[in-house]
């Protein structure tokens, strides 16, 4: 992990680090899932768990696949763990695993999770690996939130939540009055209309932070190259006044 890196904060490791947003990956489901937050928790939940558990078993058995296998073998992994994640919801969140449907499976593609297992999960020891899957499950499950709750208010008026187990709903709030809705929001050319917008909104704050980055590292050099250019006057002036000594003590000397 680069110094650079631990420096950043969680805000800005989940922004910067944005799968979604930030590297465009995994926009597929996030354009269909989107349409209420039940949905988007329970896709995010899945993904966080298939990540960080594909990234544990590929580090682990990265050093013992050969080179010509590697991809096929991270592939089986991830398409057995997802079978397994697609089973638990289904067995206790039906009403959300027939909700989200065939994007459960297309996990399995999903170029998040076989990204991550290439890119950082086959390089790195078991925790870093686990850290990795979970910070960027968190923060697909932020995008997909994201666009889940704008989405919904604005397509719906109403902002709710159900509980997967049992299909009750813990929360339903209208925030907007009815007939101030706007269902286009609710179709995929609303989900294309937010996901737009947020991704600008990332680009806008990452551009920002990185303008301010390059501002402060431009006056750090300026003050670096002002602090030795004082020093090398300093240094010149201390050896034009030890000459100017030795040059009056010459001829007391010769006196």
């Amino acid at each position: 992990m680069s110094e650079e890196k631990k420096k950043k904060s969680l805000i800005d490791e989940l922004i910067y680090d944005n799968p979604v947003f930030g590297l465009y990956l995994g926009i597929c489901s996030c354009l269909a899932v989107t349409t209420t937050i039940t949905n988007a928790l329970g896709m995010g939940v899945a993904v966080i768990a298939v990540l960080v558990l594909s990234n544990i078993l590929v580090s682990l058995v990265a050093p013992l696949t050969p080179d010509e296998i590697h991809i096929p073998v991270y592939i089986a992994i991830i398409a057995s763990l997802v079978t397994i994640v697609g089973m638990v919801m289904q067995a206790y969140t039906p009403s959300l695993y027939d909700a989200l449907g065939a994007f459960i499976d297309l996990i399995v593609v999903n170029c998040i999770i076989l990204g991550r297992a290439e890119a950082f999960a086959s390089k790195n020891g078991i925790a870093a690996s686990a850290r990795d899957g979970l910070m960027m499950g968190l923060a697909y499950t932020l995008s997909v939130f994201a666009m889940a709750f704008i989405r919904q208010i604005l397509g719906t008026g109403v902002l709710a939540l159900k509980n997967p187990l049992t299909d009750t709903t813990l929360f339903s709030l209208r925030l907007l009055p009815v007939g101030f809705d706007i269902p286009i929001f609710t179709t995929p050319t609303g989900a294309f209309l937010v996901f737009a917008i947020l991704a600008a909104a990332v680009t806008a704050y990452k551009n920002s932070k990185d303008a301010k980055a390059a501002a402060a590292e431009k006056a750090r050099k300026a003050a670096e190259a002002k602090e030795k250019a004082a020093k090398a006057a300093a240094a010149k002036a201390a050896a034009a006044a030890k000459k100017a000594a030795a040059a009056q003590a010459e001829p007391a000397k010769e006196a």
